[in-house]
C-alpha cells in the first residue's frame, strides 16, 4: 500500500491516502467535490458504525472467494482519493476477490448481482478483481434495489491479460453510491473499463488508474441517463506512469427532466517517464428537456513533448430540432423520430461495449427511458 500526499497545482498532485484522517471533511467548495450535492451525502463524510452490505452472489466460472481484510492481495492498486474512499477502505470487515486464472480465457462474463436490501445506514464494500497474466475475461458488476453504498473495487491486470469489467448502477430512486474504482495494468495488458448509470438517487464513480509496465492498453466507456432530481457523476483520472502505452475513454449521456445532473470530470496526466504515450477523452451529452444540467470538464497535464499524441474533447446540446423535423418530413412520426435521433447518439458507444448482455440491458433501459420523456413532452 502506498499513500500520495504531495499538493500543489498539478492535476496528479491530489491526496491520496488509505488514511481517511488526511481527507477532510468536505464542504462542497473544494475541486474535486464542488458538482456535487454534498448535502444529499452528508453520511458517508461521518465516522459511525457501517451498516450491512448488499447481498453478492455470482454466476461464471471466475474464483470467487471471501477473505479478511488483512488478505495481502488488498491495496495493492493506487490509494483512495477522497474521504469516502478511505472511510470504506478503514470499515470493511471482508472482501471479495475475483480471479481469472493464469492462461485461462472465460467463454462467456461472469456476472456479480450486488442487491441492496433497502437499508438507510452506509454500508461499506470491498471488491477486488485479479486477471493473472495472460488470461482474459469479462467481469460484471451489476447493481440493484435499494442501499447507501460506498465501494471501493480494486482491478489487477497482470502482464499479457486482457480484461474487461462492467459496473452497471442499476439502482432503485433512492438509492446512493459513491465508488473508488482504483485500477492498474500490467506490461502488454488490456483493460476495458465500462460504467452504465441508470438508477439510483446520488452515483458518483470515481475511477482512478496507472499502468505497470510498457505497452498496456487502457479503455474507459461509459453511459448514462438522467432523470428528474436525479445526480449522476464520473470523475476519471488516467495516469500515463509508464512508456508506450495508450489509453482511451469515451462517455455519452442523455438528461431530461427538472434538475437533472450529470458530471463528468476527465484527468489525463502523461508523466515525463511516459514517452510515447497515446491519449485520448471526450464526453458529450444531450439534453432532452429544461431544467435539466451537465457538467464536462476535460483536463490535460503534459510532462513531456515526446508523445505520440493526447487530446480532448467536450460537447453539450440540447435535442436537435433540426433532426427532427427532418425525419418528420419523411413521414416519421415525432414520437419515433426523437427515439430514432436518441438511439443514433448512444449507439456507437455501445457497440464498443463489445459485451451483448449489457448491450442489451442498456437499449432495454434506453428504451423505458424514452418513454418518460415522451410522457414529459406530453404533459
Amino acid at each position: 500500500m502506498t499513500d500520495v500526499t504531495t499538493s500543489g497545482s498539478s492535476l496528479a498532485d491530489r491526496n491520496r491516502s488509505f488514511d481517511f484522517a488526511t481527507h477532510p471533511v468536505p464542504q462542497g467548495t473544494e475541486e474535486v467535490w464542488r458538482f456535487t450535492p454534498v448535502e444529499r451525502i452528508e453520511d458517508f463524510f461521518a465516522e459511525a458504525a457501517p451498516g450491512t452490505a448488499p447481498t453478492v452472489t455470482v454466476t461464471g466460472d471466475a474464483t470467487l472467494e471471501k477473505v479478511s481484510r488483512d488478505d495481502d492481495r488488498l491495496g495493492k492498486t493506487v490509494a483512495p482519493e477522497d474521504r469516502v474512499a478511505a472511510l470504506s477502505w478503514k470499515d470493511f470487515n471482508d472482501a471479495y476477490v475475483i480471479t481469472i486464472a493464469k492462461d485461462v480465457e472465460l467463454d462467456k462474463e461472469v456476472i456479480v448481482n450486488i442487491q441492496g436490501d433497502g437499508s438507510s445506514q452506509v454500508a461499506p464494500m470491498h471488491i477486488v478483481i485479479i486477471a493473472e497474466q495472460h488470461s482474459k475475461g469479462t467481469i460484471v458488476l451489476n447493481h440493484t434495489g435499494s442501499a447507501r453504498l460506498a465501494q471501493g473495487v480494486e482491478v489487477q491486470v497482470a502482464d499479457g491479460a486482457n480484461l474487461t469489467v462492467v459496473s452497471i448502477q442499476d439502482w432503485d430512486d433512492d438509492a446512493a453510491h459513491i465508488a473508488s474504482h482504483r485500477m492498474r495494468v500490467g506490461r502488454s495488458g488490456t483493460l476495458k473499463h465500462i460504467v452504465v448509470t441508470l438508477g439510483g438517487d446520488v452515483v458518483r464513480v470515481t475511477s482512478s488508474s496507472d499502468f505497470a509496465g510498457e505497452g498496456a492498453e487502457l479503455e474507459m466507456l461509459g453511459a448514462y441517463y438522467a432523470d428528474e432530481g436525479q445526480h449522476i457523476e464520473n470523475r476519471l483520472l488516467m495516469e500515463h506512469n509508464q512508456p508506450n502505452c495508450r489509453s482511451r475513454s469515451s462517455y455519452k449521456g442523455a438528461l431530461q427532466g427538472d434538475d437533472a445532473h450529470a458530471v463528468w470530470v476527465g484527468d489525463v496526466v502523461i508523466r515525463k517517464i511516459a514517452e510515447g504515450t497515446d491519449t485520448y477523452e471526450e464526453n458529450r451529452n444531450l439534453i432532452l428537456t429544461d431544467g435539466s444540467r451537465a457538467d464536462s470538464v476535460p483536463n490535460l497535464e503534459i510532462e513531456t513533448g515526446e508523445i505520440e499524441g493526447a487530446g480532448h474533447a467536450s460537447a453539450t446540446a440540447y435535442f436537435d430540432d433540426n433532426q427532427l423535423f427532418y425525419l418528420r418530413s419523411r413521414g416519421i412520426p415525432e414520437d419515433q423520430a426523437r427515439r430514432l435521433v436518441v438511439r443514433g447518439f448512444f449507439a456507437e458507444l455501445i457497440n464498443q461495449i463489445g459485451v451483448d448482455t449489457v448491450q442489451n440491458k442498456l437499449m432495454e433501459s434506453i428504451e423505458a427511458e424514452l418513454d418518460i420523456a415522451l410522457e414529459l413532452q406530453n404533459a
